[in-house]
């Protein structure tokens, strides 16, 4: 099956804005096409913005309708609670990086100051042009 993605919100927003850097495009195209996964979280904070036109907000749920969305179960709720009582971790992003660790995922983001606390949490981010993603 290949390498399994839980892709973050901000990654969600460069690419809806054609901002992914261009060295790290076609991988990321390759991420969105073959494991084009989010937290429920990530959809909320993606669709919850206000500053999108009428148009641009059915542009992004169009997006999202390709988009398998792991909602939160009662697992990954007892691991964000291990996680925020360990790290100093925003609750969303706790979720974020619960739902990654029990679905054997890595994180495609750029919000590394906040996730490379996490133990055991793979990280990979289109940004940093020295960590390519081995797949």
């Amino acid at each position: 099956m290949g390498q399994r993605f839980l892709i973050d919100t901000n990654i969600l927003i460069y690419y809806f804005n054609n901002s992914i850097p261009s060295d790290s495009i076609t991988e990321i195209d390759k991420v969105f096409r073959s494991s084009f996964n989010i937290s429920v979280i990530s959809k909320i904070e993606f669709l919850g913005w206000r500053g999108y036109t009428e148009t641009q907000f059915l542009l992004a749920e169009k997006i999202l309708r390709r988009a398998i969305i792991f909602h939160i179960t009662d697992e990954i709720v007892n691991e964000s609670i291990r996680l925020r009582r360990q790290k100093k971790i925003k609750t969303p992003d706790t979720i974020i990086a619960a739902t990654c660790l029990l679905n054997n995922s890595t994180l495609v983001t750029r919000n590394i100051s906040d996730f490379a606390k996490i133990d055991g949490l793979q990280i990979f981010n289109p940004f940093a042009p020295e960590q390519k993603n081995d797949e």
